[in-house]
């Protein structure tokens, strides 16, 4: 027995509770390099808590998933805040859930476009990278350091999540 979840698009307002959208935002556009680049400024920040914490950046590489795909478990970073960006420019599934007593709420599911990415706070919960389609790059920037910065959680009654529509 499984909980069907919907798939909705990525917006910032949406997303807000969880993190911050990586996007190319107009209102945060100025020009640099004598007017031949456009700067889109301060669209997130990295977190790095913790004696010995660091910044790092990272490529990591996602196998395409199948569906209807099964969320059994979330996860979450509670010393560093955790960002994908894209690098192919393919699309990719973000399932997040809000903290309910310290454990993920009912997830929500997010379809990103291929020029859009997410930075999950401190401690917001989230499934693993969810590539779509094919073998896709993600940049990803988190923290690295001292401390168990991963703790999971499996549902006793896992979701499912139907084939989006690209």
């Amino acid at each position: 027995m499984t909980q069907h979840l919907d798939i909705q698009p990525l917006t910032k307002s949406a997303f807000a509770p969880f993190g911050d959208v990586i996007e190319a935002d107009p209102a945060t556009m100025r020009f640099i390099n004598g007017g031949t680049t456009e700067r889109f400024h301060a669209l997130s920040s990295a977190e790095a808590i913790g004696d010995g914490a660091r910044v790092i950046l990272n490529i990591f590489r996602g196998q395409p998933r199948a569906f209807p795909f099964t969320i059994e478990m979330m996860e979450r970073h509670p010393f560093g805040s955790q960002c994908f960006i894209p690098l192919n420019g393919r699309p990719f599934l973000v399932v997040v859930s809000l903290d309910e007593d310290g454990k993920p709420g009912r997830p929500q599911v997010f379809l990103a476009r291929g020029d859009q990415g997410v930075n999950y706070r401190v401690n917001a919960w989230h499934y693993p990278l969810m590539a779509l389609g094919e073998q896709s790059d993600f940049l990803v920037v988190d923290r690295d350091g001292p401390g168990n910065n991963l703790e999971e959680y499996f549902f006793g009654i896992p979701f499912t999540i139907g084939a989006p529509t690209l």
